[in-house]
């Protein structure tokens, strides 16, 4: 099979224009001579309606503006491509997983859920991790999620989640955030969120980067090949740098000095040619063993745990290059799980059934148009032929006067593809039941996967999580919905729930207050039954935590090195740290009180990048203090203290040598310092080749963890 990613760009290419050396002219293509002045009745009088040139620049820019998603409305997106590195054509007939070495182009939107487009990126809150792969028989649309699980079971009660995780109506507060009432109120009388609710008060929920973290397929699919047998499928997408996390203090830091954090990050990494990769994973389940497990395969809050079905690794993917046009690619760019090819089919997942309904409609709603897979960045490199004619916006000019299936007067063309000759053909699943409004007994389990995500991860890790549920709870205004709330944590697990009711001030109930015992709503239970916790066969999964699972190659690539100077830094220090950090991929920025340029030992200068007034650490993963001879201006400037407090209190690197040692004894942290602190680089000589590697090892880790205070001693 040919790579198809170059004539996807030459398909692009055909709607690019950037202007350059042409004439101004309307839409329609006519030159215009004057675009500074409207048509008028004189220099001094009306302007008058003929004016066309006027009618449709303005016209133009008050629709600039297309409806935002009310989901993931705040994105950023990047091309690349798929490559295969172990096919599975016994597995699926889906012809961009057979061949090893075909690369498949792809573009990807990366977002958050609950924000608004002009909400910041470091929200707590789910990612969407949404691939477009162009292949050859045509769109495949793989939109997940960086969380494997999700908050319900059934598509009905999506708009509900969503209006109580939305800014409450009364007000439109808070923006991009879940911790107010609504939210919590839903959660707390909906059982079935509780293992969503771990994940989403992890760490997961405030990603380093959109290049450091996880994403899933979300749902059970199917794979079918040749021979249509049918296996289930989870898909699992793996960073090649790691999955890692900022903490919640950092994190609202973040939000303040660059809100646009996770934007950058990617575009940037794409520019200077550190590109993000990712391998793609499936996990296979025999269809003999769908009912194998103590859980439902297509309950949408559950897992496979990898210690019941490894991931099998079976391809990468790469993105290399930002868009030209942020419009119209990353924001027109429409995504839908029933895009899929022969070889990829659906489950019976009622929340994934409820998607494929949902997608198509809410395009033709934000996009205007049936005709939204014309928009080139929808557009398919598989060549279509059908009798769909007219729409809003319709851009395909199709020729002859039929437009009808069957048809004689157009020899029956488009002719229906047969099966082996590519046609899609959906799994001959049985399927023999009454018409219900009702759940399996099989999905009543709310807890034990929950209890699963909590006992795989690392004292710091759970840490995390009590004080974001202490920071959420803390923001709920209702005391019943705290109350609920703890005793759903209970069952969870019991010193978790302790935990955070000491910081609530209160204590775990005794009795937990469920839908069915309080009164509230029970038709959103499986006809009624209590909620269920069946213990996991696997007590703890690796997989699950981020901290236990560090990527297979440490690296520092594409980190970013905060270098705090003043006159008369030695310029070998800086020189060397900067020249070894670009060998690893990584870069060193100058940060001095002033911008412009800070004097060193030689008598020449080096270019400042960022003042104290324009920058943070938060903004940085590690920073380095090389000797100085004006260090006591640096050790008088409360905003350099709190700039070196808060990289020690969000565990990061700290490096000083020569006589850049002594700063650190005024920081706030002195008194904390000792020789256990893998963190803290110091070196009495200034710019030696080893105190750079060690830097470098140090930063390898991502995170000093031990230095937090561990609530689980």
């Amino acid at each position: 099979m040919e790579n198809f990613q170059d004539e996807k760009q030459r398909d692009l290419l055909q709607n690019k224009s950037d202007g350059t050396n042409k004439f101004l002219t309307t839409d329609q293509g006519v030159r215009i001579n004057d675009d500074n002045n409207s048509l008028k009745a004189g220099e001094r009088g009306p302007s008058l309606l003929e004016d066309f040139i006027l009618r449709e620049k303005i016209t133009h820019f008050d629709h600039e503006r297309i409806p935002e998603r009310i989901v993931h409305a705040r994105g950023s997106g990047a091309h690349g491509f798929f490559e295969v590195t172990n096919p599975i054509p016994e597995l699926t007939k889906a012809g961009f997983l057979k061949e090893a070495g075909l690369k498949t182009p792809v573009f990807v939107r990366f977002s958050t859920v609950a924000g608004f487009r002009g909400s910041t990126d470091l929200a707590r809150d789910v990612r969407g991790f949404a691939v477009k792969f162009y292949t050859q028989e045509g769109i495949y649309d793989l939109v997940g999620n960086n969380v494997p699980v999700f908050f319900i079971q059934d598509a009905s009660k999506f708009p509900d989640l969503i209006h109580a995780v939305k800014p409450e109506p009364h007000n439109e507060i808070p923006q991009a955030a879940s911790a107010h009432d609504t939210f919590w109120d839903f959660i707390s009388l909906m059982p079935e969120s509780m293992h969503m609710i771990m994940w989403a008060m992890s760490d997961r929920a405030i990603p380093r980067s959109y290049r450091m973290m996880e994403g899933f397929g979300v749902h059970t699919f199917r794979l079918i090949n040749e021979a249509n047998e049918s296996v289930f499928v989870k898909f699992h997408w793996k960073p090649k740098l790691g999955t890692h996390a900022v903490v919640w203090d950092e994190a609202l830091k973040i939000s303040g000095k660059n809100p646009d954090f996770h934007r950058q990050d990617l575009w940037e990494a794409i520019d200077m040619g550190n590109f993000p990769e990712w391998e793609l994973g499936v996990q296979i389940i025999p269809q003999a063993d769908e009912h194998k497990y103590e859980f439902d395969l297509l309950d949408p809050t559950k897992i496979v745990p990898e210690e019941l079905v490894p991931v099998k690794i079976i391809g990468r993917m790469v993105l290399n290059k930002n868009p030209d046009n942020f419009f119209a690619e990353t924001e027109q760019v429409a995504f839908h799980p029933g895009h899929v090819v022969p070889g990829i089919d659906f489950t019976n997942d009622p929340l994934l059934q409820g998607r494929l309904f949902s997608y198509t409609d809410t395009q033709l709603s934000r996009l205007g148009s049936p005709n939204f897979h014309e928009i080139p960045i929808n557009r398919s490199v598989s060549p279509t032929h059908n009798n769909q004619r007219d729409g809003h916006m319709r851009q395909e000019i199709n020729k002859g006067r039929v437009s009808y299936h069957p048809n004689s007067l157009g020899g029956g063309c488009p002719f229906q593809a047969k099966i082996e000759e590519g046609g899609f053909s959906s799994f001959n699943e049985r399927v023999d039941a009454h018409k219900v409004r009702e759940r399996s007994e099989s999905f009543a389990d709310h807890f034990g996967q929950a209890k699963l995500f909590f006992n795989s991860q690392t004292p710091t890790e759970k840490s995390h999580i009590v004080k974001a549920l202490r920071f959420e709870l803390g923001k709920v205004e209702t005391a019943a919905i705290r109350v609920r709330m703890l005793g759903l944590l209970s069952q969870v697990d019991m010193q978790l729930a302790e935990k955070v009711a000491e910081g609530l001030g209160t204590s775990v109930p005794s009795i937990l207050e469920t839908p069915i015992n309080k009164g509230v709503s029970p038709e959103n239970e499986m006809g009624n039954q209590e909620p269920r916790s069946i213990d996991s066969s696997v007590k703890s999964s690796d997989a699950l935590s981020m901290i236990k699972n560090p990527t297979n190659s440490p690296t520092i690539a594409s980190r970013k090195v905060a270098i705090l100077c003043a006159d008369g830094v030695s310029a070998a220090s800086v020189m060397n740290i900067k020249n070894i950090l670009l060998k690893e991929d990584a870069k060193g920025f100058v940060i001095a009180k002033n911008l412009g340029s800070v004097l060193t030992d030689e008598g020449g200068a080096i270019p400042v990048d960022f003042s104290l007034l324009t920058t943070s650490s938060v903004l940085f993963d590690a920073v380095y203090i090389p000797s100085s001879e004006g260090l006591n201006d640096l050790a008088k400037n409360d905003d350099v203290l709190e700039f070196l407090n808060d990289a020690y209190k969000h565990c990061k690197v700290i490096g000083a040598d020569g006589q850049a040692i002594g700063i650190l004894s005024e920081t706030p942290f002195a008194s904390k310092l000792n020789n256990d602190d893998t963190g803290i680089i110091l070196y009495s000589e200034p710019a030696t080749e080893t105190f750079a590697l060690d830097f470098i090892s140090a930063m390898a880790n991502h995170r000093i963890w031990e230095r937090e205070e561990n609530l689980y001693n």
